[in-house]
């Protein structure tokens, strides 16, 4: 039995905490993309940024689980999801800078 009930806390421990997806700002062939591939790439880093935001919602179970359970998780995964949406913001800006120089 308590064997059981340590792998429940264990399980709601992993699942309280948010991962959303960091990119990395700046690509090593970014400056080698074609205006088409730049727009994806914007795109992209723009549905990261929204997954992120959509993630830090109070509403989603791995926020109330943080709260329940571990809440120094909840701040370690507000910090996550904030660090996440920083970088896809700055990727989008880059990659919009590299596409004015190639004038696309």
């Amino acid at each position: 039995m308590k064997k059981n009930f340590l792998i429940l806390i264990l399980f709601f421990y992993c699942v309280s905490c948010a991962n959303p997806t960091i990119v990395n700002v700046i690509g090593p062939n970014d400056n080698d993309l074609s205006c088409e591939e730049l727009s994806y790439e914007i795109a992209l880093a723009n549905k990261y940024a929204d997954e992120a935001k959509e993630a830090k919602k109070m509403d989603k179970p791995h926020n109330i689980g943080a709260i329940l359970f571990f809440i120094p998780g909840y701040g370690v995964s507000m910090k996550n999801i904030d660090q996440a949406i920083t970088a896809a913001a700055k990727r989008a800006e880059h990659l919009n800078n590299i596409k004015e120089k190639k004038n696309c």
